[in-house]
C-alpha cells in the first residue's frame, strides 16, 4: 500500500483547518454567515415526482445552519442536491444488496441522511466534517438506524479505522458511491493524491461524484461567472457587505486551492476510465468518473434534468469530460 504520510502532512496544513476554522465552526454554528431567509427548492425548475417530493420534504425538515448559508451562496445548488439525493436513491433500488453511500463534506450530512432515512435500511450512509457543530447538527434529530457520522477530516478516515471501529464496520468492503462536495478545494488543488486516497475507499465498479468550483483559463470570464453569482442570485440572501467580507475572508483563500477542468481531468483520468460532467453554475459543476460505464449509464439515467436557469449555465449537460478503452 502507498505510504501517504506527506500528503497527511498537506493536510493537516490545509485552510480548511487552519486560517478558514473560524469560519466553518462559526458558520455551523449559526453563529455568523446565516442567509436574510433561508432559501427554498424552486419546483418550478423540478418534474413532478412522488420520490423526489419525499426527499424534497424530509430534506428541508433536515437542514442545519451549515446548509442554510451553503444553499444561498451557489446558484441553484440546493435543486441540484435534491437531484443528486433522488439519483442515488433510484440507483440503489436497482441493486440486490444495500447501498454504501460516503458524503465527503457536505456538513452537516443532511443529504447522506435523508437519503438514508428514506431508504429505509436500503442505502447506509457515511457523512464526515471535521467541525463538531456539524455533528452536533447532524445529531438533534436523533441518531438514525442507517446513516453514521464521522467527527474529523476526510484524511482521517483510513482503511483501519474502518476495520476496527464497530459503527464502520460495515462500510469496511468498500462504498458504492463517494460523493467529494466542495472539500478538496479547500484543502490544496492536489487532487491527483485526494482521489487516490480517498478511492481506497470505492469499490473498483463504484461512483465517484464531485462537485467543485473550477478554474478558468479565461480570468475575466470566470470574474463574470463570479459576478452573476454575487449579483443574480447570492444578493437575494445576503446583504452587500456579507457577501463583499466573504469574498476577503474565505474566497481568496480558497480560490488557491481551485483547479481548471481540464486539470481535474487529468487527475480523474489517473483512477477513472469514464467521467461526464452532469450539472454546471457558472464556475461550479458536478463530474461522476467510474471504470464501469454501464454503472454511469445507470445512475444518470435516473437523473432527472438540471433544475437551474439557463443563464447560469455554460456547458452542455451531459458532457463526456473523457472516456477510455481498456
Amino acid at each position: 500500500m502507498r505510504d501517504f504520510s506527506s500528503f497527511f502532512e498537506e493536510c493537516e496544513r490545509a485552510p480548511r483547518l487552519n486560517e478558514l476554522a473560524g469560519f466553518f465552526g462559526a458558520t455551523a454554528a449559526g453563529q455568523s454567515g446565516s442567509p436574510i431567509k433561508q432559501p427554498h427548492v424552486d419546483r418550478r425548475l423540478l418534474g413532478d415526482d412522488k420520490l423526489l417530493d419525499r426527499f424534497i420534504l424530509l430534506h428541508e425538515r433536515r437542514r442545519g445552519p451549515f446548509d442554510q448559508h451553503y444553499h444561498a451562496s451557489i446558484p441553484y445548488r440546493l435543486e441540484e442536491e435534491c437531484r443528486l439525493g433522488h439519483a442515488i436513491l433510484r440507483y440503489g433500488q436497482g441493486m440486490s444488496a444495500p447501498l454504501n453511500l460516503y458524503s465527503l463534506g457536505t456538513a452537516e450530512g443532511t443529504m447522506a441522511r435523508t437519503i438514508s432515512e428514506l431508504a429505509e435500511g436500503r442505502v447506509e450512509s457515511l457523512s464526515c466534517s471535521p467541525n463538531v457543530e456539524n455533528y452536533q447538527s447532524f445529531m438533534a434529530y436523533g441518531d438514525p438506524p442507517h446513516a453514521t457520522f464521522f467527527l474529523g477530516p476526510f484524511h482521517h478516515l483510513r482503511k483501519d479505522l474502518l476495520r476496527t471501529r464497530l459503527e464502520f464496520a460495515k462500510f469496511a468492503s468498500g462504498f458504492d458511491i463517494i460523493f467529494e462536495d466542495t472539500t478538496f478545494q479547500m484543502y490544496s488543488p492536489n487532487r491527483l493524491d485526494q482521489i487516490e486516497f480517498v478511492s481506497q475507499h470505492l469499490k473498483d465498479d463504484g461512483l465517484f461524484l464531485f462537485v467543485e468550483k473550477f478554474k478558468n483559463r479565461d480570468i475575466d470570464e470566470y470574474q463574470r461567472r463570479e459576478l452573476q453569482k454575487d449579483h443574480g442570485f447570492k444578493a437575494r440572501f445576503f446583504g452587500p457587505t456579507d457577501i463583499i467580507e466573504k469574498k476577503v475572508a474565505v474566497l481568496t483563500v480558497m480560490k488557491r486551492s481551485e483547479v481548471t477542468l481540464a486539470e481535474m481531468s487529468d487527475a480523474v483520468k489517473r483512477r477513472f476510465q469514464h467521467c461526464f460532467v452532469t450539472w454546471n453554475s457558472g464556475n461550479f459543476s458536478t463530474l461522476i468518473a467510474s471504470n464501469s460505464l454501464s454503472n454511469i449509464e445507470c445512475f444518470m439515467s435516473g437523473l432527472i434534468a438540471p433544475a437551474i436557469p439557463g443563464e447560469y449555465v455554460y456547458a452542455d449537460i451531459p458532457n463526456r469530460l473523457h472516456s477510455q478503452t481498456t
